[in-house]
């Protein structure tokens, strides 16, 4: 009797445990317990893993990340420091003994050193600026960075002094300075970033880069630690000819800069081959497209002798690292919507090695991630799927051995339901070219019921959406709506050609190929004509724009941040001088009708559908006063309409957790008002 009592009780247990594992959806207060891993760093000997845990703070209402260490079996995962504040950006001394990283407090950022034997850490240094790129020379004793060094900014006119307590007016700002504003960041102060270095000991800091150009991004020593390689632009036209940059060295010793590249393109991110034979650089010969895919190159350390070795391969590389034997190098690429690792040899055979790299960008499924590799060829990385965000795996270099290491939101779903996600292929009814989504069912689906469908357009236009974790679609998901994200035509990792099907035509085609994926969908019984509703940000705020404009099948729409009037928009937005003839031919004012026609506000007319418009009310890259035509547009018509203005937000509305959950809740709101109802 004893026995069968403990065996129905065990079946009990088993039972109401799975139950309550799935008994709620995800929540839009779960985004505070959400987790994540950035900045992997792996020892030299493989040995250890050190990481930037990333969560969410609900009372100061932005994210936070402390550097953690585990080991490649998954134990002894522990932080690194005591330090309550946050840290980033960890770097193995060559040794493996020490990292650097920094830490930002009340007085800014510094870098401190972390000893590996013993647990002890110390803060290195009292910066003016924020400290980046930080690097340590081959033989350990030295680390080299980036540093933001001020000016003064120009003075035209002086008038008197103020009278002390008088009260008058603040100071003009003033520039002369092509690019002198940045979105998120707002004003740019007046200066020029610049490389240092210093002892591993701290002490003197010198500058070693000098004049009236920027010096930031990767930095690599060479094999003797006598020179800096660096990308910059340098040109006599550099503010004008903001695209290119060229590979430089310069001397650690006097500051003498060498230039080793002088084409018309953007050369960076130089990595020198741990033999000291070559040099390996990304880039392209800048033909004005609007996508062009980036090379890798190789070169001697002097400059001479580049060639590309990745010609043969139709994607973008990124974040290239050396092979510890110098004859290839590993990096990052997208295919198909997935973010992936791969290696490459000095004869430009490839080989894949890993998927499902990202998970870092957490709102929505836009491509992220990064990876480290150790001295013997192991590899550490984000590792991210649909149904969770970044955490830690590991993988041989022959891309065998996968494990994955941490499961940070263990804890947090096993209790919630995530909507599955499913991908799709159709045909575009333009070119009969095929063209990728992604269907997100809500949780506990049910096919024999119609569920409203949701039509999620990715921004850029020119980047990508994937099968990664998206805490929007999946909220979406949780109220009950099918979510459908494609990657229409001019979207990355389905090769140049594909991505670049926009220039001089945007917004073009990829409208066909929005709605032919919702053709699809009614076709395969998931989306239902009555039940249509759409939204999207930035590009995606243009697309759901120019898709109410062209027809009245959708029930509701939620425009963000767009782009309604190139015309108005180009000459006012953080980037105004980004657009003439890469995106379209000539200057706004030598071809204003060319960019009239690919504004979304000349279809307004048409316009029939209830829409929410939605716009941060700092947004300098579209900036409120485009979002507010559409919304003017549609009140003197007489369209349903909303304007919703986020106070304190750049054009990454959601990129504080209060402000993401506005953002859905609001969009969910519009899309009930006019849900289809049996």
């Amino acid at each position: 009797m004893k026995k069968r009592i403990l065996f129905y009780s065990a079946i009990a247990l088993f039972f109401f445990s799975n139950i309550s594992k799935a008994q709620s959806n995800f929540e839009m207060e779960d985004i505070f317990s959400l987790q994540y891993a950035t900045d992997i760093q792996l020892s030299p000997d493989g040995k250890h893993i050190v990481y930037r845990k990333m969560g969410f703070d609900i009372m100061e209402d932005k994210s936070y990340g402390n550097l953690w260490i585990v080991n490649p079996d998954g134990v002894d995962h522990q932080k690194l420091t005591t330090l309550d504040q946050s840290e980033s950006s960890p770097v193995w001394s060559p040794d493996g003994s020490q990292i650097a990283f920094t830490s930002q407090g009340q007085n800014g950022t510094e870098i401190f050193i972390y000893w590996v034997k013993t647990g002890k850490y110390a803060r290195l240094t009292q910066l003016p600026k924020s400290p980046s790129s930080l690097t340590w020379s081959n033989n350990g004793q030295y680390l080299a960075f980036s540093m933001f060094v001020p000016s003064p900014a120009p003075v035209l006119a002086k008038i008197p002094n103020k009278p002390k307590g008088a009260k008058w007016a603040p100071k003009p700002r003033i520039t002369d300075r092509l690019n002198h504003e940045s979105d998120g960041r707002g004003y740019i102060p007046t200066g020029f970033s610049h490389l240092f270095v210093m002892s591993k000991n701290g002490g003197v800091i010198r500058q070693i880069t000098s004049g009236n150009f920027q010096h930031r991004g990767p930095i690599s020593w060479s094999q003797n630690d006598d020179k800096l390689y660096f990308s910059a632009n340098r040109n006599e036209n550099w503010e004008y000819d903001f695209r290119n940059s060229e590979v430089y060295a310069v001397s650690v010793s006097t500051g003498k800069i060498d230039a080793l590249t002088d084409r018309d393109g953007p050369d960076r991110s130089p990595k020198v081959s741990p033999n000291g034979n070559h040099i390996a650089f990304l880039g392209f010969d800048d033909k004005r497209q609007a996508y062009q895919n980036t090379l890798l190159y190789i070169m001697n350390p002097d400059g001479t002798q580049k060639q590309a070795i990745s010609t043969d391969l139709d994607f973008s590389i990124s974040s290239i690292q050396w092979a510890p034997n110098s004859k290839g190098l590993y990096f990052r690429y997208d295919k198909h919507g997935n973010g992936k690792i791969g290696y490459i040899d000095l004869k430009g055979n490839f080989k894949p090695i890993a998927d499902n790299v990202g998970g870092t960008t957490l709102g929505r499924p836009y491509s992220s991630g990064m990876y480290s590799v150790s001295d013997n060829g192991d590899i550490a990385y984000t590792y991210s799927t649909p149904g969770h965000p970044s955490d830690i795996a590991v993988i041989s270099d022959n891309g065998k051995d996968f494990k994955r290491l941490t499961n940070l939101n263990k804890d947090l779903f096993e209790y919630k339901a995530l909507g599955k996600v499913e991908e799709i292929w159709y045909k575009s009814s333009i070119d009969k070219r095929d063209v990728q989504g992604w269907v997100v069912y809500p949780p506990n689906y049910d096919p024999n019921k119609k569920y409203p469908f949701l039509v999620e357009n990715h921004g850029g236009p020119i980047l990508n959406y994937g099968n990664r974790f998206s805490i929007e679609i999946q909220l979406y998901a949780s109220a009950g709506y099918i979510v459908f994200y494609p990657n229409p035509r001019g979207s990355t990792s389905y090769g140049e050609e594909f991505a670049n099907l926009l220039t001089n035509n945007y917004p073009g085609e990829d409208y066909n190929d929005v709605m032919d994926g919702v053709d699809a969908c009614i076709q395969k019984g998931i989306a239902h004509e009555n039940q249509l509703y759409v939204t999207g940000g930035s590009a995606g705020g243009i697309m759901s724009a120019w898709m109410i404009g062209k027809n009245n099948r959708f029930e509701a729409a939620v425009v963000v941040k767009p782009v309604m009037n190139w015309i108005s928009k180009l000459l006012v937005a953080d980037n105004y001088y980004g657009y003439a003839n890469s995106r379209y031919p000539g200057q706004v004012w030598e071809n204003p009708m060319n960019y009239w026609k690919f504004s979304p506000i000349s279809l307004v007319g048409n316009v029939e559908t209830p829409t929410m418009v939605m716009v941060g009310m700092n947004d300098l890259r579209t900036p409120p006063s485009e979002a507010k035509q559409l919304y003017h547009a549609l009140k003197l018509r007489k369209v349903p309409t909303v304007l919703v203005e986020i106070p304190e937000a750049s054009h990454g509305i959601a990129r504080r957790p209060s402000n993401l959950m506005t953002k859905v809740a609001n969009t969910i709101a519009w899309f009930e008002k006019y849900r289809f109802k049996d």
